[in-house]
């Protein structure tokens, strides 16, 4: 194991963003509070994020001489774009939710006391969903972002004609939009 610290002192490999990102269903994150560094980094392994007014947001792996290990240099980028991202790691600004929102690293912000109920609406509309072609469109979306364009309109052509449409979903149904 290589030395983590200046010390001398090796960190134990660990990565609960890495079991959150290989969940195979929707992972939606609620925050509620002050959501820093690591749990920023488990934040960011969710697929959505919904946040209260109250949610807070910063990376301090720097100021505390430490490099991210849970996907943060990865994800947060990807979120946010490249500048913001090294912003905030490297000025460990806090911003709260509404510029959180702002800058893509959520996707809602809701009153605090409205938080669990927009998830659970959020968790509903999921599950009305054809399990296997969310997962398979998640696979697409996680994929794709590691090609060029080109290369992911290709997968997405290669995988969507290997797939098998339930025609069934298409006829009118009562309450449908």
């Amino acid at each position: 194991m290589k030395e983590i610290a200046s010390q001398g002192r090796a960190l134990p490999p660990t990565d609960p963003g890495r079991a959150i990102r290989g969940v195979r269903k929707p992972v939606v994150g609620a925050v509620n509070g002050p959501c820093v560094t690591g749990g920023l980094e488990i934040a960011l392994s969710c697929d959505f994020l919904v946040a209260s007014e109250l949610a807070r947001f910063a990376d301090t792996h720097a100021h505390l001489g430490v490099l991210p290990r849970w996907g943060m240099s990865a994800l947060l980028p990807r979120a946010v774009g490249v500048r913001w991202a090294k912003e905030l790691s490297a000025t460990r600004a806090v911003i709260d939710s509404a510029e959180a929102l702002r800058i893509g690293l959520v996707n809602h912000v809701v009153p605090h006391d409205q938080l669990e109920a927009r998830v659970r609406d959020i968790t509903d509309a999921i599950r009305r969903a054809p399990a296997p072609a969310v997962a398979a469109a998640f696979e697409l979306y996680d994929d794709g972002q590691s090609c060029s364009q080109a290369e992911a309109l290709a997968l997405e052509a290669e995988r969507g004609a290997a797939w098998v449409v339930d025609l069934t979903r298409f006829s009118p149904r009562e309450g449908s939009p």
